[in-house]
């Protein structure tokens, strides 16, 4: 899963980001739940646990969603679109479900190949 831990160059299918995020909300729930019976939290739910899971996945999870992006054909740069309200996160979305670009393109081979 974090083979490309900071990677974000070629490109990342659609299965790889789904699992990547499905098994990165798995463990911050894990990490949560553990901040709550052992009584650390910050009074709102997270705590250090937590912080340490997030801070040491803000650049894997940055780098796939590039690779996704690379993987329908825009760049990277268009994960800043996310910062428009509500228009942009839909945007995201919808590119993060798009199908891989036929073919090769500027960003590498095709990885569904």
């Amino acid at each position: 899963m974090l083979r490309q831990y900071t990677d974000f160059n070629g490109r990342a299918r659609r299965k790889e980001y789904w699992m990547f995020s499905l098994f990165n909300l798995l463990f911050i729930f894990a990490a949560m739940i553990l901040d709550n019976l052992l009584g650390i939290t910050f009074g709102f739910g997270y705590g250090p646990i937590y912080c340490l899971h997030a801070l040491a996945m803000f650049i894997p999870s940055l780098a796939v969603v590039v690779r996704r992006l690379h993987d329908v054909g825009k760049s990277g740069w268009m994960y800043l679109i996310i910062f428009i309200p509500l228009i942009g996160a839909i945007w995201i979305l919808v590119l993060l479900l798009k199908d891989s670009e036929e073919g090769d393109n500027k960003y590498g081979p095709n990885p569904k190949l």
